[in-house]
């Protein structure tokens, strides 16, 4: 898949730019196919667990050590550093609201510091940067906020939007699920992926007091024995096709589009783009590719079942799932 992928980013000069916020541990997986053709822009102020992409997977990688603002004015703000360098955010956590959860302890604040703040939009312009392609922010409650400070030409160029939104009052006057999801939809977005994360729901104080007094419970007997209730969600969004034919977009928005759509893996999606895209701008070469690759994937599947059940399924079963398929 990736030679056709490869194909359609070349025949555009596609060149995506990955904006990724929150940036402590890796760049996400799903870039990989598209990484050496990219330009990657990370930002994370708590350095504790922030890598340096330095190894050419990128055509450009560039770390930003600021804090994201959604203020356009502000070159500096409080950063609240956290005993888990993924919690810590511009937001005071909810010690109250916390206190409910085992997992707690990792939004104790170690120390506050003053530390560099920018905008979006001055990032952009001081990299001389035209725009954002795929939006990625995990900014421990100011995800919506962040995404919404983008001026309005560029918010409506995104093609793609991973946010990792609250579904608890993990920090004070966060940015919940609810909230990101409803705006992202009027402004034209759809689910594509929505993976639901959690914690044990139950105090510290209260494991603390039972291991004192009645047993040697730990923090891995909870967790391996109690079921996590939800805490956060990882989101992602693709641009509607809809979104598309009402700003008029370009070859290239729907080509890029495509190109999001088979890396995330919604071929149904891809063949939409591609039926869209020849109706609109008529048939060519490339209106062929983008109908072809969607295809083979999903027909692909269709052998790759019936292989199995070659080998697994007896007789009978076996005649049952081939006049289903044919179906």
């Amino acid at each position: 898949m990736n030679e056709e992928i490869d194909s359609v980013l070349k025949a555009f000069d596609l060149q995506p730019i990955l904006v990724d916020i929150g940036a402590s541990g890796a760049p996400p997986a799903v870039w990989a196919p598209i990484a050496y053709r990219s330009t990657y822009v990370g930002f994370d102020p708590d350095r504790r667990d922030l890598h340096d992409v330095r190894d050419g997977r990128y055509a450009r990688s560039i770390i930003v050590n600021e804090a994201v603002t959604s203020a356009q004015d502000l070159t500096d703000v409080s950063f609240h550093l956290t005993h888990s360098p993924h919690c810590s955010s511009t937001l005071p956590p909810d010690t109250q609201a916390l206190a409910d959860y085992l997992f707690s302890d990792l939004f104790q604040v170690e120390r506050e510091a003053s530390v560099p703040a920018s905008s979006l939009s001055a990032v952009l312009h001081r990299l001389g940067l035209p725009g954002v392609d795929w939006f990625k922010t995990d900014s421990q409650g100011t995800d919506l906020r962040l995404f919404q400070s983008l001026p309005d030409e560029v918010r409506r160029g995104v093609m793609a939007v991973d946010i990792e939104p609250g579904l608890i009052d993990a920090y004070q006057g966060e940015d919940l699920f609810v909230d990101a999801h409803r705006e992202l939809l009027c402004q034209g977005f759809w689910l594509s992926s929505l993976e639901v994360k959690g914690s044990v729901r139950m105090k510290r104080t209260t494991l603390e007091d039972v291991a004192s007094r009645r047993s040697r419970l730990t923090d891995t007997d909870v967790y391996l024995s109690v079921r996590p209730s939800p805490g956060w969600c990882e989101a992602r969004y693709l641009r509607t096709l809809k979104s598309l034919e009402d700003r008029g977009a370009l070859q290239r928005d729907y080509a890029l589009l495509w190109v999001f759509a088979m890396i995330e893996r919604q071929w149904g999606f891809a063949l939409d783009l591609a039926n869209a895209y020849e109706q609109r701008f008529s048939q060519d070469g490339v209106s062929s590719m983008l109908g072809d690759l969607p295809l083979r994937r999903i027909t692909g599947k269709r052998w790759q079942v019936r292989s199995v059940a070659r080998q697994v399924l007896p007789p009978g079963a076996k005649r049952l799932l081939g006049r289903l398929l044919r179906k």
